[in-house]
């Protein structure tokens, strides 16, 4: 799956100005003054709390849903990625290993020294 690190602040390059999300597809369009705009249709993940977990040092995310179940879309601008993202799936927390589910998944930071330095 494609999940991935969205600038969200710029004052800061830690967990709590990025959201995780899931990238469903890449596209861009020509607007009138005929530059290209490269966009990504993203899917957005929920902070399960406002800080890592104790036992794991990880931050957990879930899928964001509004009324009805629907997924919670945007457009965006492909500049405004800062870097892929691992997530792992919680076990015994609504079992799941696929994002097309509700499950939770921890953000993994020892995917690499670019993610641990972003999402420690």
């Amino acid at each position: 799956h494609d999940t991935i690190f969205l600038s969200m602040n710029d004052t800061t390059n830690r967990m709590l100005s990025m959201e995780v999300t899931w990238v469903l597809s890449f596209f861009s369009f020509v607007y009138t003054n005929s530059y290209s705009y490269p966009c990504a249709l993203i899917h957005w993940f929920d902070h399960i709390a406002d800080e890592h977990d104790e036992l794991t040092g990880m931050w957990m995310v879930k899928p964001s849903f509004i009324m009805d179940g629907m997924k919670n879309l945007s457009v965006i601008h492909v500049g405004s990625i800062i870097h892929t993202a691992h997530l792992l799936p919680i076990f015994g927390h609504e079992p799941s290993n696929s994002l097309d589910t509700n499950g939770c998944f921890y953000v993994n930071h020892f995917s690499d020294h670019h993610t641990f330095e972003l999402a420690s």
